[in-house]
C-alpha cells in the first residue's frame, strides 16, 4: 500500500496553487464549496441511494419511517462521500495524468491534499456516529466497513495490482443494500443478501464497458483494468458471463417469497434487455469492431437504467402483493 504525491500538474491547473493552499482570490469561496462537494462524487452516491431506499421499502413491506429514510440517506451520503474523498487523496497522482479525472479538486489545486484527507476522515467519523446514534449500530458498522473496504482493499491494494480490482473492490458498492435492510430491521435476511449478490455481479459488466472506452487512460497510469490487459473479445465474454449470473440471481427473490409478480416481470424484461445489449457487445467484439462502432457505452448507460428500474420494482412490489 502506498501513496505518491503529484509532482506536476497538467495544463489548465490554477496557477500558484500548492499542497497547502493558495490565496483566497485564486480560490473563491463558492468554487471551494463546489470543490468539496465534488470530492464526495455526488453522481455516484445517487446510485448508491437508489439501491438503499427501495430495500427499506422491501424490509418494511410498505412505507418505512420517513425520518429513518432521511437519516439513512444522510448517513449513507456522508459515508460514501468520505470514502470518495479518501479515494481522491490516494489517487491524486494518477488523477493528474488521466483525461477523465484531470479536473478533480486535488489536481486543480482547489483543495489541498491535507484538506482532502481531513475532510474524508471527518465524514467517516461523522457518518459512523450518525448511523450508530440515530439508526442502529449494525448499519453503522456496515457503512464503516464499506468505506474501509473501498479505501483500503480497493483503492490501496487491488486497483493498481490486479485486473480483478473492480470485481472484488465492487463489494463496497454492494453494501448499501445491506445497510438499507438493517436500518429498518436491525438484522439480516436472505433478501438483502440476494440483492447484494445482484449488485456484486452487476458491478463488473457495468464498469468494464466504461473501462473499454477509457482504457488508454488506465494504461497510461499503469492501472490494470481488464480492458487494458485483455482483448475486447475477452472482456465482452466476461461481461456476458457476469450478466447471465446477475439476471439469474435477480430472479431468486420471488421463489423465496420476498417479491411477487410485479418485481418478477420487471426483472425479466429489464434483464432481457441487458442480455440483448451484452450479447450485442460481444458479437461486435468478436467481429473485431473497434472505435465508436463498438458502442460499448450503450451497455454502460443501460446498466444504470437497469439497476434503477430493478430497485424501483423492489420498492413498488410490496404494494401490489
Amino acid at each position: 500500500m502506498y501513496v505518491t504525491a503529484v509532482e506536476s500538474r497538467p495544463p489548465g491547473v490554477l496557477s500558484g496553487a500548492s499542497s497547502t493552499g493558495s490565496s483566497r482570490g485564486q480560490r473563491p469561496f463558492g468554487a471551494r464549496v463546489k470543490a468539496f462537494v465534488a470530492l464526495t462524487k455526488p453522481r455516484i452516491i445517487e446510485l448508491l441511494l437508489i439501491t438503499t431506499v427501495p430495500v427499506m421499502f422491501l424490509a418494511e413491506q410498505g412505507v418505512p419511517d420517513l425520518k429513518l429514510v432521511l437519516l439513512t440517506c444522510v448517513g449513507g451520503y456522508l459515508s460514501a462521500g468520505g470514502a470518495n474523498a479518501l479515494n481522491m487523496y490516494i489517487d491524486r497522482d494518477i488523477d493528474a495524468l488521466m483525461d477523465r479525472t484531470s479536473q478533480r479538486p486535488l489536481v486543480t489545486g482547489m483543495v489541498s491534499p491535507r484538506e482532502c484527507l481531513a475532510f474524508g476522515i471527518s465524514l467517516a467519523v461523522i457518518s459512523t456516529l450518525l448511523f450508530g446514534l440515530t439508526v442502529n449500530w449494525l448499519s453503522a458498522w456496515l457503512a464503516l466497513g464499506a468505506l474501509l473496504f473501498y479505501v483500503v482493499v480497493y483503492t490501496m491494494i487491488l486497483k493498481r495490482r490486479t485486473s480483478q480490482n473492480i470485481v472484488w473492490g465492487g463489494i463496497a458498492g454492494c453494501l448499501p443494500v445491506l445497510i438499507g435492510w438493517s436500518s429498518v430491521t436491525n438484522s439480516m435476511s436472505w433478501a438483502p443478501v440476494i440483492l447484494f449478490l445482484v449488485m456484486f455481479f452487476w458491478t463488473p459488466p457495468h464498469y468494464w464497458p466504461l473501462s473499454m472506452k477509457v482504457k488508454d487512460d488506465y494504461a497510461r497510469v499503469g492501472v490494470p483494468m481488464l480492458p487494458v490487459v485483455a482483448s475486447n473479445k475477452v472482456v465482452a465474454r466476461q461481461i456476458v458471463i457476469y450478466s447471465w449470473v446477475m439476471v439469474a440471481v435477480s430472479l431468486l427473490l420471488t421463489p423465496l417469497g420476498y417479491t411477487g409478480w410485479f418485481y418478477t416481470a420487471v426483472a425479466l424484461v429489464a434483464g432481457g434487455v441487458w442480455l440483448w445489449e451484452a450479447h450485442g457487445l460481444m458479437n461486435r467484439a468478436k467481429g473485431e469492431v473497434t472505435g465508436a462502432k463498438l458502442k460499448e457505452m450503450r451497455l454502460f448507460h443501460w446498466s444504470i437504467t437497469y439497476v434503477s428500474i430493478l430497485f424501483v420494482a423492489v420498492a413498488v412490489d410490496p404494494f401490489l402483493r
